[in-house]
């Protein structure tokens, strides 16, 4: 390897190693986490309850047997009440002299869902109002030797923007809410928590992410970038970019990354360090069914006195992704190229594993995307109605070789581009998740949101909300300056990868529209088109598309008993969130089938039309190579046990669309 380093903010490069002589021995940054004895307050019953963090408010009252499964029958409809509640955590917690001898220490939330106010030993340190970002503040002059408390006080995201969504000039679409306050869009929330066409609606609040005191002296690194310069047989040349914090002006410090040390001076505040490697002879990362998606892993460490104060273990992957999103001969191409070679894209639309996000486990992780490489799937879109997923999940598709579509979080609404604070929270929203999921070689494409723009421009809210020509261009231009300017500035300042501001990029309407760039293909469903349908209509990258199913008979008796099983039955009518479900369903199964006999038949044959559906689509998809060089089917996986577009059901029991999906990307290249 060789070595190449460009420093801001002053710092400088002294060849040599560091050969200070050890005076003090200096303390390392440590970590402690927060987790343990957590209390929830449930003030309507002036009930304390025992709790670990992470969690949420609806998992801790079913774990204490106060409410009902939320997923059984209709309980759903009567746990509504949750959401318009404020729930109070609290721990305690013992600090002892030696730890609070450090100069620096903060606290970090990394996930407050959504709207809290954080007390430290009964002094406010800040307050949050935004679910996908980390919160971290110096509290050193806030804590005591012995007991201290930490409060955490969340608001309903119903009672906190109740004013908001009044005053607003404008009503604003809101993804898929039904009740009559939709405050959605003016929440930076996980959308499919308020209800989708597949999903229940639940409103979660609840520490979802860990809790934790940082201790640290002078420095700490924040974060770790990587970027990928050049590639060819011989060489790569490989850039990191390395975020220091210090608390003064140091020049006593290295840094080293790999066996290299490297002195460095550090002034208050935020260091920016560049240095570029040159890796002789590289191992490409590539996805799993063109290569091995190979893993380099860098220890990047400060270091004073020869001791090891901070360190970050940095596992990254060589590589090149293109999008080829340009004029042709016949519209608009849109096909990725990784490490200078065109892949055929195969996979799925990925949706949150629960509408409780605490719930979901490594092993779910693992399981499900395991599935997804056994099906030969080379990526998976993260839809914005979601999450930003945790690192597990990136972690795991960087070592299976599976690329990601990251979509930021938002879907099928209009925003409140006109309210400062909310720029503000999107500003680093934006930020911070680009810094946390860059160095994943995963990722292949930044997308600004799902459906805003082929919802403005197809959907009729216009006139469904009654905008002026002059409301009209008001709103339009906030959302343009948000997904268009706003969102892709921060981008590129941070990473290279391809950025489009929305999915789909055409509509479904005309012949004209399967020309140009990606699609979303919904003629068959909301259009009404029967299945065979997809065989004759192929866009050039297949984004969206699918038909529902019934999970197994398995899956619908964990909640629900054979009392229930009917498609007239109440728990079966809140159970199928689709305005067309059923009856889109029956008219398939009655055309390319034969009437269902009982409501088992009805569930089988559900499945076995789906798996039609995807056969014809993805063979088309695949056939029409090179016109169409991609197919992300609508959907891989559940938030809940439902009938839904997806091929493995919440329990992760694969529907007979799973083993159709197989065996079509069987040996597609």
């Amino acid at each position: 390897m060789r070595w190449n380093f460009r420093y801001t903010a002053s710092l400088w490069i002294i060849i040599s190693l560091c050969t200070q002589c050890k005076q003090n021995s200096p303390k390392s940054n440590s970590v402690r986490q927060i987790d343990k004895n957590w209390v929830l307050h449930v003030a309507e019953k002036d009930t304390f309850l025992p709790v670990n963090i992470p969690s949420n408010v609806h998992s801790d009252l079913h774990h204490h047997q106060l409410i009902e499964d939320p997923f059984w029958e209709n309980n759903e409809l009567k746990l509504q009440w949750i959401e318009e509640e404020n729930w109070i955590y609290y721990t305690k917690f013992q600090l002892t002299e030696e730890e609070l001898s450090y100069g620096f220490i903060d606290l970090v939330f990394e996930g407050l869902d959504t709207y809290s106010e954080v007390i430290l030993n009964n002094q406010p340190v800040f307050s949050s109002d935004n679910m996908f970002v980390t919160y971290e503040k110096e509290v050193k002059s806030l804590l005591l030797v012995g007991e201290n408390k930490l409060e955490v006080r969340f608001t309903s995201p119903i009672n906190q923007n109740r004013d908001r969504v009044n005053k607003y000039p404008y009503k604003l679409p809101s993804g898929s809410e039904t009740v009559a306050l939709q405050v959605g869009s003016f929440t930076r929330k996980a959308a499919y928590h308020f209800g989708w066409d597949w999903g229940p609606r639940f409103v979660t609040m609840g520490i979802w992410k860990p809790v934790y005191l940082k201790f640290y002296n002078e420095v700490k690194i924040n974060h770790v970038l990587t970027e990928t310069k050049e590639i060819n047989e011989d060489y790569a040349i490989e850039e990191f970019n390395i975020e220091i914090e210090s608390g003064l002006n140091l020049n006593d410090y290295s840094l080293g990354i790999g066996d290299s040390l490297f002195s460095i001076k550090l002034k208050e505040g935020i260091n920016n360090i560049s240095a570029s490697i040159q890796i002789d002879h590289p191992k490409l990362w590539w996805t799993h069914d063109h290569g091995n998606p190979y893993l380099y892993t860098e220890n990047i460490t400060l270091n004073k006195s020869n001791q090891n104060i901070d360190n970050k273990v940095f596992r990254y992957g060589i590589r090149q992704i293109e999008l080829i999103n340009k004029t042709d001969s016949i519209g608009t191409s849109f096909y990725f190229k990784l490490n200078g070679k065109p892949i055929f894209i195969k996979g799925a639309n990925y949706i949150p594993q629960s509408s409780f996000l605490t719930d979901v486990t490594a092993e779910k992780y693992y399981n499900l995307l395991q599935m997804s490489k056994e099906a030969h799937m080379n990526m998976l879109r993260v839809w914005g109605g979601g999450i930003y997923e945790q690192d597990l999940f990136y972690n795991l598709c960087d070592s299976l070789g599976i690329l990601v579509w990251q979509d930021m979080m938002f879907a099928c609404s209009l925003y409140p581009t006109l309210e400062d604070e909310f720029i503000n929270s999107i500003q680093g929203e934006i930020t911070q998740n680009i810094k946390r999921l860059q160095k994943h070689p995963c990722i292949a494409l930044w997308c600004g949101n799902n459906e805003v723009d082929v919802a403005w421009h197809n959907w009729g809210w216009q006139h469904q909300f009654g905008y002026s020509s002059e409301d009209s261009m008001t709103i339009w231009k906030g959302q343009q300056q948000l997904f268009e300017y706003l969102i892709p500035g921060i981008i590129q300042n941070l990473d290279n990868r391809p950025y489009i501001p929305s999915s789909p990029q055409s509509n479904w309407g005309t012949k004209e529209n399967f020309n140009h760039g990606c699609m979303h293909y919904w003629d068959v469903w909301h259009g009404k088109k029967d299945i065979d349908a997809f065989k004759y209509h192929v866009g050039r990258f297949m984004a969206e598309y699918g038909f529902q199913s019934y999970p197994s008979m398995e899956t619908l008796l964990h909640f629900t008993d054979s009392s229930h099983l009917s498609l007239t039955d109440s728990v079966m009518i809140n159970r199928q969130k689709s305005y067309i479900g059923n009856g889109m369903i029956e008219d398939q199964i009655h055309k390319f089938l034969s009437p269902a006999t009982s409501f088992e038949d009805f569930v089988e044959k559900s499945q076995e039309v789906q798996s039609m559906a995807l056969n014809f689509a993805l063979n088309a998809h695949i056939n029409k190579q090179p016109h169409c060089m991609g197919t992300l089917f609508w959907q891989l996986n559940d938030c809940w046990p439902g009938p839904s577009w997806s091929i493995i059901d919440y329990y992760q029991r694969p529907k007979k669309g799973y083993h159709t999906v197989k065996k079509a990307f069987t040996n597609t290249k």
